[in-house]
């Protein structure tokens, strides 16, 4: 999502409202930086806080893409193919938050097993 939303903010018409361009590029990193600060804090409860104000971040990119096609920064495929990423994105932040909500543990997070991690 962050990467499409870098693409378009590059065309022209975009690229030149420079406040609009800036407000839905930083919601887009906070998504990915919330994920990121959460998970290190080493604790569910940390974490289901920033995994929700990076839910909160995705909205935000929806509620901007919707002013960069209101103004025609933006066609109609393009802004319903990010808005329709930037939904996914908040879909999956609420059914992880669920889970470590439901999750019985021991109210630290994890890194995952070894037989998880790729080369």
């Amino acid at each position: 999502m962050t990467n499409r939303v870098y693409a378009l903010t590059k065309k022209e018409k975009f690229e030149n409202d420079w406040a609009l361009k800036d407000q839905i590029r930083r919601a887009a990193i906070s998504v990915l930086s919330n994920i990121a600060e959460g998970f290190e804090s080493r604790t569910s409860s940390l974490f289901v806080d920033f995994l929700g104000r990076s839910k909160a971040s995705a909205g935000e990119v929806r509620s901007q893409l919707v002013i960069a096609w209101d103004q025609g920064y933006l066609a109609e495929d393009e802004f319903k193919e990010v808005r329709d990423l930037a939904d996914k994105v908040s879909r999956q932040l609420y059914n992880l938050i669920q889970h470590l909500e439901r999750s019985d543990e021991s109210g630290h997070v994890r890194e995952l097993p070894e037989e998880y991690i790729t080369d």
